[in-house]
């Protein structure tokens, strides 16, 4: 396709013509600078699902338990130990002793009954409090033995307790800040304490001197060998490849793909990859919406956009095309469902839309009882984005359907795509089972985010109650088959592409393996050092 070349010969030229730059001033021998492409809407754990936050919080807190590098074995975090009742109800940890925060408050069990239950409240109003399960009560049993009581069991709780959003957080800080925690000041037991931060610029951390609690897949358990990071925002992606090809930056999992190949030949760069790893890309429909609300308009859709040239232009081959709404390596899987997508067809696209009763218009737009076939779609402004928007767009004109397009900076597109004011959105999101990636988008109790799709179905909602409480996993698996062959048929969104986790690392830097949990490249850095 004629666009698919230009799009990919713009974005070689774009980023493969900038000249390697002379030598520039080293950063200091104990500072990391981690690159990143956007930065996050704000860094309070429990109000942000932005990969971007969670990066940082990730390095600031700690969790009960934690994910190995293998992404499915859970290890102890602050929790040594812990039990589960026969009913698989209630669980109980021991927590470590020795614990401090960044201010030298010690850590103990009512932290953790504070951080979960400010989690879960209403008043938080966290998108994701789905995933600190059915909580009936948190209990501190004494100053280091919490108890964690289900109204039912949940039967992925504990790797829910592994991601960023489940980190212990001060109840004093937090009280002191208030809506400004997260923005002006952080105070968690993590191996990094809050600095400074300086929105779409940088954000810089410094070394927890007391930390001595890390997670048993480090070899250092702490303190950090390195004394400060800086998390510094970079949005263009030949700034991004240079920095890091000079020395003037260390780290980013936020490489162009149309450079990973001509990366991985620089002597003092190294790729590190993770293949357990689950990121998704996707345009998703508000299904209520004119337009979107149309089964037949949302199947053509799919029937006109070529996945597998779009992977090719965006992601020059660095990523998977992808069918329906769940990896075929992920846990729970359903196979048959993937053969219920509609595919890549623009003539059948076109009949699609006839048979619906959508005819073209004189602009070349359809249309149907007096409305045009057009949608405004909205996004994060990221380079994956503007390159998919305007290559689907045209695709789409191509049957009849007319897609308009904004994208905004990462500050304050969070809030924009939390509004009712647009009709489709680009977004994309980590999982790591059937079960994580479809009870966090499909539960009608989602709406109005992250359900931006405003779904609302109590079939779905029956099959996602029984699933997460199923203690069987054979039930498990057929209640989440059932809900990835109807979301097959209602074709609610556009799964486009399946990314591969890559992180460019300079030669001045040791220590680092690539973790993936979340989408986040470097997890804890606690093995991390400088050679210079």
């Amino acid at each position: 396709m004629r666009f698919l070349k230009g799009a990919m010969v713009a974005a070689l030229a774009a980023v493969t013509a900038v000249p390697v730059l002379p030598a520039v001033a080293q950063t200091p021998r104990n500072t990391v600078v981690f690159l990143r492409e956007i930065d996050a809407d704000r860094y309070d754990l429990h109000r942000s699902t932005a990969r971007s936050a969670g990066e940082v919080v990730g390095m600031m807190t700690d969790t009960l338990v934690t994910m190995d590098f293998d992404g499915q074995t859970i290890r102890p975090g602050l929790a040594e130990r812990w039990t589960v009742s026969p009913d698989g109800k209630t669980y109980t940890f021991h927590l470590r002793r020795g614990v401090t925060f960044c201010d030298g408050k010690e850590f103990t069990a009512e932290d953790v009954v504070y951080s979960i239950n400010r989690w879960i409240s209403r008043e938080t109003r966290s998108p994701v409090a789905w995933r600190a399960g059915p909580v009936k009560e948190i209990r501190a049993v004494d100053a280091h033995t919490v108890e964690y009581e289900l109204n039912e069991p949940f039967s992925e709780l504990l790797s829910q307790l592994t991601l960023f959003f489940a980190g212990i957080i001060d109840k004093n800080t937090v009280d002191r800040l208030g809506q400004n925690f997260g923005s002006q000041g952080f105070n968690g037991t993590g191996p990094y304490c809050w600095a400074s931060w300086t929105p779409r610029n940088e954000l810089v951390l410094t070394r927890h001197p007391n930390y001595r609690w890390g997670p048993p897949q480090y070899q250092n358990q702490g303190p950090a060998h390195v004394e400060r990071i800086v998390w510094r925002v970079v949005p263009e992606p030949s700034a991004r490849l240079a920095a890091i090809q000079t020395g003037a930056a260390d780290v980013t999992q936020y490489i162009p793909t149309v450079a990973l190949t001509s990366l991985r030949r620089v002597p003092t760069v190294s790729v590190l990859t993770q293949p357990n790893y689950f990121w998704d890309f996707y345009l998703g429909f508000k299904v209520d919406k004119p337009v979107m609300n149309d089964r037949a308009v949302r199947r053509a859709i799919h029937q006109a956009v070529d996945r597998e040239a779009l992977v090719r232009a965006v992601w020059f081959g660095h990523a998977q095309p992808a069918l329906n709404i769940i990896n075929p390596n992920a846990l729970d899987y359903d196979a048959q469902s993937d053969t219920m997508v509609p595919r890549f067809d623009p003539a059948a696209a076109a009949r699609t839309l006839d048979e619906a009763g959508w005819t073209m218009g004189s602009d070349g737009v359809r249309v149907k009882d007096g409305q045009r076939a057009t949608f405004l779609t909205y996004g994060i402004n990221t380079l994956e984005n503007q390159r998919q928007s305007e290559i689907i767009q045209q695709q789409l004109r191509r049957v009849g359907i007319e897609m308009r397009i904004q994208l905004f900076d990462a500050t304050v597109a969070w809030g924009r795509m939390a509004t009712q004011e647009f009709d489709a959105l680009f977004l994309s999101y980590p999982y790591f089972s059937a079960g994580d990636a479809l009870s966090l988008y499909w539960h009608s109790r989602a709406r109005p985010t992250p359900n931006r799709m405003n779904w609302n179905n109590p079939q779905t909602d029956a099959w996602l109650n029984e699933a997460r409480s199923a203690t069987d996993p054979a039930v498990r698996r057929t209640a989440l088959a059932n809900i990835q062959r109807q979301l097959a048929e209602e074709a609610p969104w556009l799964t486009t592409a399946r990314e591969n986790l890559y992180v460019a690392v300079s030669n001045r830097v040791t220590g680092l393996r690539a973790h993936g949990l979340y989408g986040i490249g470097i997890y804890k850095a606690l093995d991390m050092r400088t050679t210079r």
